[in-house]
């Protein structure tokens, strides 16, 4: 495998992994950790930039949801984006900072876009959880190798 390969998929993982679509990237970068084939620091780099590009889509996503709200078709009912913005107010930005756990992640930082949080502070908050995640799995990784 190139390095392009590698590193551009787990770029794709990582990025797909924090979209609402079902994907995980930590298995890919534990895969090219244990190969020893590529510099852990950047693919540490490579995995935390796909991934806040991934949040930035659902942040992106929640920010024009809204006009949607009234249509036939709209997946989530008027009552759960309500109980979301309530939930979201309640907490606040600081919530972001679970975006890296699986299946509250992704619908955190859609919330966070119909909640308007500005992207500063998103793209902020969301890069630490996100690349603490990734620093985290691979010192484990590199510790048990």
């Amino acid at each position: 495998m190139t390095a392009l390969a590698a590193y551009g998929g787990l770029f794709l993982a990582a990025l797909v992994a924090a979209t609402i679509l079902p994907a995980q990237s930590e298995a890919v970068l534990a895969g090219l950790l244990v190969s020893g084939n590529h510099a852990p620091a950047l693919l540490v780099v490579v995995a935390g930039i796909g991934n806040v590009l991934g949040s930035l889509v659902n942040w992106l996503l929640g920010r024009g949801i809204e006009r949607f709200r009234e249509a036939r078709w709209f997946p989530v009912g008027a009552g759960s984006l309500e109980r979301a913005g309530t939930w979201y107010r309640r907490y606040g930005w600081w919530s972001l900072l679970l975006s890296w756990l699986p299946f509250i992640g992704d619908p955190l930082t859609v919330a966070a876009g119909i909640m308007r949080e500005p992207l500063w502070r998103f793209l902020l908050v969301v890069s630490i959880a996100k690349f603490g995640r990734y620093i985290a799995l691979a010192a484990i990784v590199l510790h048990w190798l």
